[in-house]
């Protein structure tokens, strides 16, 4: 991350940031997990995911990028696991909902948090949340990066070029892994396994929602174990196939969509444009303006005048 250049808000001074907003005032926040991914893979593995994919599309598009959330919410099914650090969803979202405020008394008030690990269902709380409680002009956005190219990542079976289902840490996921961030992964040492279903394919979908089956796998409790009793190894598959070639695909598909997504934001709000304070609240519009000002301009405000805690 120090190497990026040009990329990362942490990494940039106060006359940069001001610079850079002028030209480009969309900000991705990667949004990833600290979790055992076997004996192959890293821990930081779902983050370092989302954040190669901002930086590269950071690189083309003008976008600033924040450091990464490392630590996040996690499915009943994860806790126990050693290594895997579960923050409870109350406080995830309150986490969150604190960064996108910070971020947008800033400046940056387009932003896309890109979700890496399985909290897709968590994350659009803290989105509503902040919305609700601050009812600013904003965009926000969470883009959950397997869904937007499913068929990237589904096994044969279902026309996708994988040979064993999309789960966690498996062929897959290290795949893409080995794509972005080869230094990382050591694949001789991954272990694989073999993933039992405990009720018939197609009804519960096995990871990322990619399938579209008629359950979310995060919707369902009660058709699988702890992870740290069924699946020791901290994998749900064969990572031992993975290969950076077949992750290459869908890279390309996903990075052409962001930057598509970017740009369409860019064409219908530019830079200091929002949606119209009539359209998305009804609190004084004095209130509003000022706070848009922001707090170190003549008759500005910060966004904590509206609501604290954030």
């Amino acid at each position: 991350m120090d190497r990026a250049t040009g990329v990362y808000f942490q990494n940039m001074t106060g006359k940069q940031v001001a610079e850079r907003l002028k030209e480009n005032d969309i900000l991705l926040i990667p949004v990833g997990s600290t979790e055992n991914h076997g004996a192959g893979a890293p821990y930081g593995e779902d983050t370092f995911l989302v954040t190669r994919m901002a930086e590269a599309v950071a690189l083309e598009t003008g976008c600033t990028v924040a450091q990464p959330i490392w630590y996040g919410s996690h499915p009943a099914m994860h806790l126990g696991m050693p290594g895997t650090v579960v923050i409870p969803e109350d406080v995830f979202c309150a986490y969150l909902r604190a960064v996108i405020a910070g971020f947008w008394n800033t400046g940056f008030r387009k932003q896309i948090l890109i979700n890496g690990h399985g909290q897709e269902y968590v994350i659009p709380n803290a989105i509503h949340q902040f919305h609700k409680k601050y009812q600013v002009p904003a965009v926000l956005i969470m883009l959950n990066w397997p869904t937007v190219i499913p068929n990237y990542l589904k096994d044969k079976v279902e026309g996708g070029p994988f040979e064993t289902p999309f789960r966690h840490a498996d062929e897959a996921e290290t795949s893409y892994s080995l794509a972005l961030f080869p230094e990382m992964v050591r694949l001789e040492d991954a272990v694989d396994n073999d993933p039992k279903m405990s009720i018939p394919r197609g009804h519960i979908d096995m990871g990322g929602d990619v399938y579209q089956y008629p359950l979310p796998g995060h919707c369902v409790v009660g058709f699988g174990g702890l992870e740290v009793i069924a699946y020791p190894e901290g994998v749900i598959g064969k990572p031992t196939l993975a290969s950076a070639d077949k992750a290459k695909p869908g890279l390309e598909a996903l990075f052409d969509y962001m930057v598509e997504l970017i740009n369409i934001i860019k064409e219908k709000y530019p830079p200091g444009k929002l949606p119209p304070i009539e359209s998305i609240t009804q609190r004084p519009r004095e209130e509003i303006e000022a706070v848009l000002k922001g707090p170190l301009k003549r008759g500005g405000r910060h966004i904590y005048t509206i609501a604290y805690p954030p």
